[in-house]
């Protein structure tokens, strides 16, 4: 099997650009895994090349756990809270909120997606900055 070292050196790339720690790729058969190594001092990135898929419980959170509903990130890329530079945010803290409502905005290949509010409740916590990059399945809203 021969891999391209493009594909590799690229993905290597958007871990740098979006403080990533992990990205993978599925082309056909071949599943391609660059991640930093946490472990050695030089926190180069590693590559892992494995048809295997690891269960979605092998997500590590690097948050303490947390009571209510977690509304998570559906893409990586850059969160944003309101559609444009000092308008008024999408969510606060205390506001309700219903299922369907934009939370936030994730740039992505500078497309930018809306991402809507999975259930009904109060915003009980702001889990990302504005413009701070986000990785897929991260939680970025928590509600009562």
């Amino acid at each position: 099997m021969k891999i391209d070292k493009n594909i590799i050196k690229e993905l290597s790339d958007y871990l740098k650009e979006f403080n990533l720690t992990e990205i993978e790729i599925t082309e056909k058969d071949t599943k391609v895994r660059v991640s930093k190594n946490n472990v050695s001092v030089s926190n180069q990135p590693q590559t892992v090349s494995s048809p295997i898929s690891l269960p979605e419980s092998s997500n590590v959170k690097n948050q303490s756990v947390k009571s209510g509903t977690e509304i998570t990130s559906p893409i990586i890329g850059t969160a944003y809270h309101a559609p444009e530079p000092g308008a008024k945010k999408f969510v606060e803290l205390g506001k309700k909120i219903k299922k369907g409502d934009t939370i936030m905005i994730v740039e992505a290949m500078k497309t930018m997606n809306h991402v809507p509010s999975t259930a009904d409740g109060v915003v009980k916590e702001i889990c990302v900055e504005d413009g701070q990059p986000v990785e897929f399945g991260q939680t970025i809203i928590i509600l009562e």
